[in-house]
């Protein structure tokens, strides 16, 4: 038996699996837009990890801060009670990116995690319970953020879990009427800027700012859930900057840790301030920060900020638009910066793609609330050249359909 078909044997008895049809395909390297099979067949990952590896695979200045930074120390004491370097120089850099007033970073793990952390803070501060979020919406698995999962029709994410926290409500994103649902009584919407497991759903023009200004008017925090679309995904660096919107407290996560695990929640100095006390340790963590973690994340920023990577990010998405919307298999195109849906019609047609993506070296998926389109979200340093090379495999997949 060859050494892949034992790790897949393997794989299928002792790692957890969460479908019954998992993709199956072995990696044994990763570098730049591609990872590699042990055979040496290459893929174009255009999932990028669901949009976690920006700088794309193998990084180099990501690896060497991890190296320099495991040699140094790694964990020390629980997040929050020493005064660790990478910590503390991403925070402080971080803040320097984003609007006024967000200049607090609670470091966490993952992005479920922001999402629990920003709805703790939410509440704390504004001594309410009611909390809202958008139909279709993906903020993670854990109790408090699968409760805040807008499921358009049925149960199919969340029914098994139940009971679920109380006091949230879901309405539809973009519908401008639903605002008003928005009241005295809530303590905080919950919006991804743009949705990610809707298929790709921009903001319609002037939705962010009505919610903006229905949240100010009643005293509730608008968080945005930007763990999909920071750290540059959508042409910006923050959604948040391209529309033109300052939520109260904004989550990251996925490119957040420059490719390692990594989450926070950030907030004003004044809101974040309210965990201190009533009461103390109102939030706390263990390896949220890990100084490791810290040290990729910042290496992963510093990055696009010498190399002027997001600047190519608008130019890139179009390009992959314009090379596609004209395939009489596309129904349309659905795009924010380098987050694209490419929208078939058909659940079959999409699940037929990922098979002959599976066979010609295109690593795509679909989305939760859409399964009738794939995404297209590589790393955002792909070349021109290989945003041509890659449309050429996938209008060969595209020709294949019947």
């Amino acid at each position: 038996m060859k050494n892949s078909d034992i790790l897949r044997k393997q794989f299928l008895q002792h790692v957890g699996q969460t479908s019954p049809s998992p993709m199956m395909i072995p990696v044994e390297r990763a570098e730049g837009v591609f990872f590699y099979t042990p055979e040496g067949k290459p893929y174009y990952d255009l999932v990028a990890g669901v949009s976690v590896n920006n700088v794309g695979h193998g990084n180099r200045a990501v690896v060497e801060a991890v190296k320099q930074q495991a040699e140094r120390y790694m964990h020390v004491m629980v997040y929050g009670e020493m005064i660790e370097r990478p910590q503390v120089e991403y925070a402080t850099a971080l803040a320097a990116l984003l609007p006024d007033p967000l200049r607090s970073i609670y470091f966490v793990n993952s992005g479920a995690e922001a999402v629990e952390g920003a709805l703790k803070l939410a509440k704390r501060y504004t001594g309410r319970s009611e909390m809202i979020s958008m139909r279709r919406a993906y903020h993670g698995s854990t109790h408090g953020a699968m409760s805040m999962m807008g499921a358009p029709e049925g149960e199919e994410w969340k029914g098994a879990f139940r009971p679920l926290l109380p006091g949230t409500k879901a309405i539809e994103f973009n519908d401008f009427e639903a605002l008003a649902q928005i009241t005295e009584h809530t303590a905080c919407v919950l919006c991804e800027p743009v949705q990610g497991e809707a298929g790709v759903r921009p903001p319609k023009e002037g939705y962010l700012q009505a919610l903006r200004e229905r949240c100010t008017k009643v005293g509730a925090l608008l968080i945005f859930d930007e763990i999909q679309t920071g750290m540059g995904r959508t042409g910006e660096m923050f959604a948040a900057t391209k529309y033109g919107i300052t939520p109260d407290i904004m989550c990251l996560a996925k490119a957040f840790g420059g490719g390692m695990p990594l989450g926070g929640f950030v907030a004003s100095n004044e809101v974040m301030s309210t965990l201190q006390h009533n009461p103390v340790l109102g939030h706390i963590t263990t390896f949220g920060g890990h100084p490791v973690c810290c040290a990729a994340g910042l290496a992963a920023l510093r990055y696009m900020l010498d190399n002027d990577v997001v600047a190519n990010v608008e130019r890139k998405g179009a390009l992959y638009e314009a090379l596609l919307a004209d395939h009489p298999q596309v129904v349309e195109i659905r795009r924010s910066g380098l987050l694209l849906a490419v929208e078939l019609g058909s659940s079959e047609k999409m699940f037929r793609m990922m098979e002959l993506f599976a066979e010609q070296g295109i690593m795509s998926d679909w989305f939760l609330y859409c399964d009738t389109a794939f995404r297209i979200s590589p790393p955002l340093i792909i070349s021109d050249e290989q945003i041509r090379d890659s449309v050429r495999i996938i209008r060969g997949c595209l020709d294949m359909l019947v």
